[in-house]
């Protein structure tokens, strides 16, 4: 469960990161077919990361406030990496 875990945390993170690349193809070049793909794939790897993170927590003890932070890092750039390098290597 865990490394499975950390595989989709990565994954996440690079699909929202690959959005500053797919971004101005979109808006300053027309093509918003790499947009939708991407926004596509990050979407899935979204559930896919918040699923398995509810499934990490009913695995690995965490605190509610370890909890909040595993899923707020859903939300915010590079913060799956910090969560997959920092907090789940304790699990």
């Amino acid at each position: 469960m865990i490394k499975g875990f950390k595989t989709v945390a990565i994954l996440e993170g690079i699909s929202y990161l690959l959005f500053g690349l797919t971004m101005p193809l979109k808006y300053m070049y027309d093509m918003p077919m790499p947009n939708k793909i991407v926004g596509y794939a990050h979407g899935f790897l979204f559930i896919a990361y918040i699923m398995m993170a509810i499934g990490l927590f009913q695995t690995a003890k965490y605190e509610i406030k370890e909890k909040l932070i595993i899923l707020a890092a859903s939300l915010i750039p590079f913060a799956t990496f910090y969560v997959e390098r920092k907090m789940v290597k304790d699990a």
